[in-house]
């Protein structure tokens, strides 16, 4: 059985960019993760610790969105970096982040990245 883990479009105000507006206004965002991982015990034992907690995952992603960077491709790679790191038992990340209304002469809702790990085995 496969068994995943997903956070979908949390919503950050942040300050990234290279533009001088964007660092001083800033923009909204959205991350959107997907985490593949074991979850058999959890499904037996009804317990927290047989699981990933989801809500620390998100302090983590908290803490790096909070964090300027000129990319978010760096800003993403934070975030997957700080979330393998913590959650070694986790077998896959794919994380999304969204830059909304990004600075860009055109019609656009917004701008993406998307990072995808998977444990080698």
């Amino acid at each position: 059985m496969r068994s995943y883990i997903e956070l979908e479009n949390m919503k950050f105000y942040a300050h990234h960019g290279v533009l001088s507006q964007e660092k001083k206004i800033g923009n909204e965002y959205l991350v959107t993760l997907r985490i593949k991982c074991d979850l058999s015990m959890a499904l037996i034992s009804d317990n927290l610790p047989s699981t990933i907690n989801y809500a620390e995952i998100y302090e983590v992603i908290k803490k790096e969105m909070n964090v300027h960077s000129e990319l978010i491709e760096h800003v993403a790679g934070r975030i997957l970096r700080a979330i393998h790191l913590n959650w070694p038992q986790i077998e896959e990340i794919t994380l999304k982040l969204s830059k909304l209304n990004p600075p860009i002469k055109g019609d656009i809702d917004k701008a993406s990245v998307i990072l995808n790990w998977e444990r080698r085995v």
